[in-house]
């Protein structure tokens, strides 16, 4: 198998009630080679819910990651084998979110002041699958800000078997600031991501956080072994195929249109399983921003894509309402 988490350059954050499979499958048709990540699943979810749902996808969105959530090392290990009967190229652990109800299961950004655990979830995981366990985390939470203190969560965490690590460059404050806060009031720090892996070069680092420039991922390769994007991909999804334009020349940079046509046999497919139309397209209205007509697309898929019944032919008419130079 070939170990994907090592061979590619870019990835897309997991982002909960963003990243899921239609997500994905449209982000894959921008980007052949960028690495995808689910949503956060929880490893009681997995446990005491419907697998198949929480961990199904197209196959087309290979290399592709599942990042789980919980603290428990054998419901995460139990979790993980599960997952890897599904086929991913790796399990994730999220060590980085902040949320109230992700810190009541003690679990997300919370953990980094409990190394260990993370450790032992690491170690159970590795026993119980054959693909890469990697950590999602913060550079610190609270008054915990320091060199120091993210080397030794990562150095504990990786003396179990973790040789990659993705870091938000942002510390995590748990008390006060909401999750939407803690991804843009704490300051970036970059330097201390590039120091992490200055001083630990045989681990795998990739940066994550504020990254909405071509130029600064070529700037941030230098320093690190792969950078993660999250918003900036999501509300700019052209930017995707800009990207991958860029770092592999060779790929011709596809026509907008043609990727919504090439998204219609997928999402009849999906429709005629029961799916809703808005489900998929509400991941695509970010797809014209910045050319002329984009807000004519956005509105006419937001105003009729909800509507009961609605199929394909809201997406041709939300294109015919584009002029036709976009």
């Amino acid at each position: 198998m070939v170990d994907h988490s090592t061979s590619c350059k870019v990835s897309i954050a997991p982002m909960m009630d963003w990243t899921d499979r239609h997500c994905r499958y449209f982000m894959r048709l921008l980007s052949p080679s960028v690495f995808l990540y689910t949503e956060m699943v929880t490893a009681a979810a997995i446990h005491h819910g419907d697998a198949e749902k929480l961990l199904r996808y197209d196959e087309s969105e290979h290399p592709i990651a599942v990042q789980l959530g919980g603290s428990d090392p054998a419901l995460m290990a139990a979790a993980a084998r599960r997952a890897a009967e599904f086929g991913y190229d790796e399990i994730n652990i999220n060590v980085g979110c902040p949320s109230d109800r992700v810190q009541s299961g003690q679990f997300g950004a919370c953990l980094m002041s409990q190394p260990q655990i993370v450790a032992d979830c690491v170690a159970a995981m590795q026993a119980a699958v054959d693909v890469p366990v990697t950590v999602k985390t913060r550079i610190g939470i609270d008054d915990l800000d320091s060199d120091e203190f993210l080397y030794r969560f990562v150095e504990t965490v990786s003396s179990a078997g973790c040789g990659k690590f993705v870091v938000h460059a942002r510390i995590a404050i748990l008390d006060g600031l909401s999750p939407k806060e803690n991804r843009t009031v704490p300051p970036l720090n970059y330097d201390r991501v590039f120091r992490l892996k200055a001083t630990h070069p045989d681990i795998q680092v990739v940066l994550n956080g504020g990254v909405t420039e071509i130029d600064h991922v070529d700037l941030l390769l230098k320093h690190v072994d792969g950078v993660m994007i999250g918003r900036q991909a999501y509300h700019h999804p052209y930017f995707l195929a800009e990207l991958e334009h860029h770092l592999h020349p060779a790929w011709e940079l596809p026509e907008r249109r043609a990727v919504i046509k090439q998204m219609l046999p997928y999402i009849e497919k999906e429709l005629a399983q029961g799916e809703r139309l808005g489900r998929m397209t509400r991941h695509m209205v970010g797809l014209f921003a910045g050319v002329p007509g984009a807000r004519s697309w956005r509105q006419y898929i937001s105003e009729h894509a909800y509507r009961e019944g609605a199929g394909v032919e809201v997406i041709r008419a939300a294109l015919d309402a584009i002029p036709v130079a976009a």
